[in-house]
């Protein structure tokens, strides 16, 4: 892997998201450890968050995921909703970036960013693998990047979808690894 055009993409990693989990504290302190190893190799470390304006003017009726939610978060305080879990807070040389779907593309400025940095391979995580993690691959993958996803920095609410992404989807667009093999092979 060629450090100065690889980027690790933290993505979803809010506190609202995560609170959904019955035990986050596995995935968080995976992914503490992969942003450490970034940072320390001078790999860019850019955040990606889900967020919309109040009152969630970016969600159309026709769109069925996030039209269910939009009903119940209509009066939801969305720089709260957006806010980064504090064990994996940015610093300040990281990018944070917010989307508007699924994928960490839609609706972001995440394409010109990687563009600027010259970045050719990313490395994925997040929460949920079958959420962003999935639809950032997919579309990754179909503008031609090289891409690893840390299994164990990924986490869905099932267990079993998890499982056969990483295990039979994921492999056939990206290189799925542990976080072990990810920092002792760089």
């Amino acid at each position: 892997m060629e450090k100065a055009k690889t980027a690790l993409l933290v993505m979803d990693m809010q506190s609202s998201i995560l609170s959904r989990l019955a035990d986050a504290t596995k995935l968080i302190s995976n992914t503490q450890e992969a942003i450490k190893t970034a940072r320390k190799l001078q790999i860019p470390v850019i955040y990606i968050t889900v967020g919309f304006r109040q009152g969630m003017p970016e969600i159309s009726k026709n769109n069925k995921a996030f039209s269910a939610i939009k009903q119940h978060m209509v009066h939801v305080n969305m720089k709260e909703w957006v806010s980064i879990h504090p064990d994996l807070l940015p610093d300040e040389q990281d990018i944070v970036i917010t989307k508007k779907r699924f994928s960490a593309f839609t609706g972001s400025d995440l394409e010109v960013v990687l563009r600027g940095l010259n970045i050719e391979h990313l490395v994925l995580t997040g929460i949920s693998t079958s959420g962003v993690v999935l639809s950032t691959l997919r579309e990754a993958a179909d503008k031609d990047y090289t891409l690893t996803v840390i299994e164990d920095c990924c986490k869905d609410e099932d267990e079993e979808v998890h499982r056969v992404l990483m295990s039979k989807i994921f492999p056939r667009q990206a290189d799925v690894i542990t976080l072990s093999n990810w920092t002792e092979g760089i």
